[in-house]
């Protein structure tokens, strides 16, 4: 998805021969592997989140770094650790998410590894919740060279707004918004293009219409409207939205829900994409929060010595043959599509 004709421009700017080759072999390895289901891979990831932190400002209800909950490790990124994955995967890697969990501004070397990744010419976008763009990490922002900026806004009133982001101040991200567009001004920069992620759940859903003006207002490129995964949601749940679009759960009409997604035995995240958290652990999708599948450290091994690994071919062919078995697949919405996001 792109955010305007100027986010595709720089998208397509980073294509490589050697990025749109391994494009072509991971994607054929795939189409292969659906086929025959065989899970045996070829190519490199095309993307990759890295976890700058765990930590976060914010107490939202449906978020382990919110509910500080996890039931693994929890820190911050070394750089060593990250130049090291940078340097072994930059000429074939397209696009790199500094997020899984936590909030990334939080990590005080945060923008100095975006610009190391930007400086190998790889699409770099974020996702944060914007407390934390004062004047200066504004700038900074714009001149890492950060291709994509996601802001999470949750309402258009500081009501609807703390109903899911506890704690959390609208004002705060309205300002950072500013900020963000001025210094893009100020430094004549087409970066990073600016989207704000609508978390819809059910005491924001009727200001859908609000969002979308207010983005126009504050010279946001775009808006998108996310569903929200809920754990709790097979008895109903106040989060669950009413608009059914905005819901991942079917309202079985009984007082249950279930999930809408009916978890086909196949998914393209397994060959084009992989997490990275904060010590170094890859992790097969963004839904595993707590990293209980890790295919192995890349502190000590080499980058494709874990992604092309014997654990990892058993755990792809696995998920192929029976998907519905696995929790982290249980909220999802985006596997069984062939380009999907994590």
């Amino acid at each position: 998805m792109f955010i305007s004709l100027a986010d595709l421009a720089q998208f397509t700017s980073k294509l490589t021969s050697k990025r749109l080759a391994n494009m072509l072999v991971i994607w054929w390895s795939y189409i292969r592997s659906r086929i025959s289901t065989n899970s045996r891979i070829r190519g490199w990831p095309i993307s990759i989140s890295i976890e700058p932190t765990t930590g976060c400002n914010l107490a939202c209800p449906e978020c382990p770094s919110g509910l500080k909950s996890f039931s693994r490790p929890t820190g911050k990124l070394e750089q060593g650790l990250f130049k090291k994955i940078i340097d072994e995967v930059h000429e074939k890697l397209f696009y790199l998410i500094f997020y899984f969990q936590g909030e990334p501004y939080l990590h005080p070397d945060f923008l100095e590894m975006v610009s190391y990744a930007s400086n190998r010419g790889i699409y770099t976008a974020t996702s944060t919740n914007a407390h934390f763009l004062d004047d200066q990490n504004a700038m900074q922002t714009v001149a890492s060279g950060l291709d994509r900026l996601i802001v999470s806004i949750d309402g258009s009133t500081q009501e609807t707004y703390e109903a899911y982001r506890k704690t959390g101040s609208l004002d705060k991200v309205l300002d950072g918004t500013k900020r963000i567009v001025e210094w893009r001004r100020k430094l004549k920069s087409k970066t990073p293009a600016i989207l704000w992620q609508f978390l819809v759940v059910r005491p924001n859903e009727h200001q859908i219409s609000e969002i979308r003006e207010m983005a126009k207002e504050f010279g946001v490129d775009r808006v998108v409207f996310k569903t929200a995964q809920i754990y709790d949601y097979e008895n109903g749940n106040s989060l669950i939205p009413t608009i059914d679009k905005y819901s991942r759960y079917r309202d079985n009409g009984d007082g249950t829900f279930s999930l809408k997604n009916n978890l086909i035995d196949h998914c393209w995240k397994m060959w084009h994409s992989c997490v990275i958290t904060w010590d170094g652990q890859m992790v097969p999708c963004c839904f595993d929060k707590d990293a209980e599948h890790p295919m192995g450290e890349l502190k000590t091994s080499v980058f494709t010595e874990v992604w092309n690994s014997s654990e990892y071919q058993v755990f792809r062919k696995s998920l192929m043959n029976s998907r519905d078995t696995f929790q982290m697949c249980q909220n999802c919405t985006e596997g069984s599509k062939v380009w999907g996001r994590g």
